[in-house]
């Protein structure tokens, strides 16, 4: 039992010593901010000790413990998204800790909205809404060692329109029908919303590679793939009808205008979208003017029948759902008739006049 005990009390001090050891000599760690810049990338789900051991392989920390015992003492490491990130190597761990949790050190962040087109707005007050090009051109940007990774929009325009579709990921069902085009409007629409982490440093082709693979892959889920079947329809028209959709009303009216923009097509009417003919004016207002309307081009639906040659905007899933399920009725005109947004439906012109009258009275438009 004596040397029972005795073997006991060697461990447990045995044991204190290691930790103190471990504590203070167990790790190498580098002094001060840091040297040259370096991008790395935090995956989805990386624990701390994952983080850490990306930082060691890039050469931004002496070991993956610096930095996990430095980050004991923050709960933002926690919090931090998956992306790319701009650090320099040989940093402290504790240097690397607060630059990684700084406000800007993530970088490649691009964030689609539905109802974004490819070119930049301008709105009645005169600010810009940016388009994709734009916002993929600002995602791109990132300062590496005095050195500007950013891609120009034209640049992105010029590879949009040249570059193989096939190759840079657009899906197999829509490369058919705008590959003859030599116009960047060609990938409207195959752009889907949400955020992607795109990488400072990639180049247009690599850029938009990634954003149309991944698009691709979010339109599938949506609903639309290569042997989809909707009102007739291909899926390439299923997504122009789509983007009519999103940008022609609010998330509650999209049956209904589905339902309107179907009837319309199979009763040979044109559909007089404004949507359409403000979409080559880059404007975002619901109306048009009588100049507006006379303009000649394929994506007046005043004066064109059926549907425009491409989409006009990045459709959501629910504007997707909207086409592929509309309601079904006898509707074959709308008009935005609150101030909300929302639109009054109706399957006779009289009744479409009384619409349009009171929503005047609204001050809907």
């Amino acid at each position: 039992m004596r040397w029972l005990v005795a073997l006991v009390v060697l461990a447990l001090i045995g044991g204190g010593a290691w930790y103190g050891i471990d504590a203070v000599f167990g790790y190498d760690d580098y002094e001060g901010s840091g040297e040259s810049d370096v991008l790395i990338e935090i995956s989805a789900g990386d624990s701390t000790g994952a983080i850490g051991q990306e930082l060691a392989g890039a050469g931004v920390v002496a070991s993956a413990k610096a930095f996990v015992k430095a980050s004991e003492d923050n709960s933002k490491v926690l919090s931090l998204q998956p992306g790319y990130y701009v650090v320099k190597t040989k940093m402290s761990g504790a240097a690397a800790v607060a630059r990684l949790t700084q406000d800007g050190s993530r970088v490649g962040v691009l964030q689609v909205r539905a109802g974004t087109q490819l070119d930049d707005i301008t709105q009645p007050d005169g600010t810009v809404t940016p388009g994709v090009f734009s916002l993929l051109s600002k995602a791109s940007c990132a300062q590496l060692n005095g050195q500007s990774t950013c891609i120009p929009v034209e640049q992105l325009r010029d590879t949009a329109a040249k570059a193989d579709l096939k190759a840079l990921g657009a899906p197999d069902w829509a490369v058919p029908v705008i590959s003859g085009s030599t116009d960047a409007r060609r990938i409207e629409g195959l752009v889907a919303p949400g955020v992607y982490d795109v990488k400072p440093g990639w180049s247009a082709e690599e850029l938009l590679s990634y954003v149309l693979k991944t698009s691709a892959t979010r339109i599938q889920s949506a609903g639309l793939a290569a042997t989809s079947k909707f009102q007739g329809r291909t899926p390439y028209e299923t997504l122009i009808v789509a983007s009519l959709i999103e940008r022609e009303g609010v998330k509650q009216d999209f049956e209904n205008i589905g339902q309107v923009i179907y009837n319309r097509l199979a009763q040979n009417m044109r559909l007089q979208l404004d949507s359409t003919v403000n979409y080559l004016l880059d404007k975002p207002v619901v109306t048009t003017t009588d100049e507006d309307r006379n303009r000649p081009g394929p994506y007046n639906t005043y004066k064109i029948p059926g549907l425009p040659p491409t989409p006009i905007s990045s459709p959501s899933p629910e504007a997707i759902d909207a086409a592929a399920n509309p309601t079904q009725g006898t509707y074959v005109y709308f008009v935005k008739c609150e101030k909300n947004g929302l639109s009054c439906f109706a399957s006779d012109l009289p009744e479409h006049e009384q619409n349009k009258t009171l929503a005047r009275q609204r001050g809907a438009y």
